[in-house]
């Protein structure tokens, strides 16, 4: 068996889709199923051995641990405007150092979802070398219940107390199908194909700061194809552990981003500014770009998706036609 947290979320979903076409059909989904009915499109038509409560996950894999071959633990509490530490506490770092000392008891690799947010505003860098994490400022409580469990990992690492096999993905601007009901939280690329459907034309952030133009803020923009390659790649390479990073490895402009929108949908560019929400302006990242070295030390060669290729295949293959994966 392989189990999979956020098996209803975006990059879950995708990852359980990627695996059903390959055969792999012994699958455990884990997720808040009940709460979130919102969600059902992204794992109603998956093949699976069970569907598991994300409560009653822990207790389920200390019964069957003899079953499962394999751990994705994606799931995780992903607003990055929400400023109540707590939850993080318990939904992101705490249920997953549970999941962690479980693998590392009954000898499970892991791989788990980490995040670009942990780099903060860039001023160190996005390099994910182990010996970085320590310098790294995250700017929201999503960010720092990541660079948490992150340094958590490695001083278990350290002391002895790992799986043998695991790895932290540090994913950046991940989009792509399967994100219709993470609202505010969704891809640029989701919501301008609706602004452009229903109106025409695309209001983006304005910068601001005097070093950025409106619109040119950039970001690691990563199609969940890529993302769902990668974690299929590490569950059959099974060495190497450690964070990752996980980007196309080139940082390119909202500008870019949207552009490739109205092009995906033979729309003329009606681009507009509005000032970045005051909740959110304070923490913003005008700068993010995946070194992915470390990721192809380890034999990783597969090219990333262009932007224009990887909107364009998401807005006419899924967006127009309401699909998912």
């Amino acid at each position: 068996m392989i189990t999979i947290t956020g098996a209803a979320g975006f990059i879950g979903s995708a990852l359980a889709a990627r695996l059903n076409a390959e055969g792999f059909n012994d699958l455990v989904l884990v997720d808040d199923f009940a709460a979130r009915p919102d969600k059902g499109r992204n794992h109603e038509g998956r093949t699976c051995a069970e569907r598991v409560d994300r409560a009653d996950f822990p207790a389920w894999l200390e019964a069957h641990e003899e079953q499962v071959q394999f751990v994705f633990h994606l799931g995780a509490r992903t607003d990055t405007t929400e400023q109540d530490a707590a939850i993080f506490d318990r939904l992101n770092l705490g249920y997953s150092q549970e999941i962690w000392r479980l693998c590392t008891r009954f000898g499970l690799p892991l791989v788990y979802a980490s995040s670009a947010a942990t780099y903060g505003g860039g001023e160190h860098g996005y390099s994910d070398d182990h010996g970085a994490v320590d310098r790294l400022k995250p700017l929201n409580p999503y960010g720092e219940s990541k660079q948490a469990f992150d340094r958590w990992a490695l001083a278990e690492q350290e002391a002895g107390r790992a799986p043998y096999f695991w790895a932290g993905l540090k994913f950046f601007n991940v989009y792509g199908p399967g994100e219709y009901h993470k609202g505010r939280m969704a891809s640029v690329v989701f919501h301008a194909f609706n602004q452009i459907q229903s109106t025409g034309g695309m209001k983006l952030f304005r910068s601001h700061r005097d070093d950025y133009a409106d619109g040119e803020q950039l970001r690691d923009f990563v199609y969940v194809r890529d993302v769902v390659d990668v974690c299929h790649w590490l569950m059959h390479h099974r060495k190497d552990s450690g964070l990752y990073n996980l980007g196309s490895g080139r940082a390119r402009s909202f500008l870019d981003l949207t552009k490739a929108t109205f092009d995906a949908l033979d729309a003329p560019h009606d681009i507009g500014f509005i000032d970045t929400p005051a909740d959110i302006r304070d923490t913003y990242q005008y700068f993010t770009e995946a070194d992915l070295g470390k990721l192809r030390s380890v034999g990783y060669g597969r090219e990333m998706t262009s932007l224009e290729d990887g909107v364009s295949e998401y807005v006419r293959d899924f967006l127009l036609k309401d699909a998912v994966l």
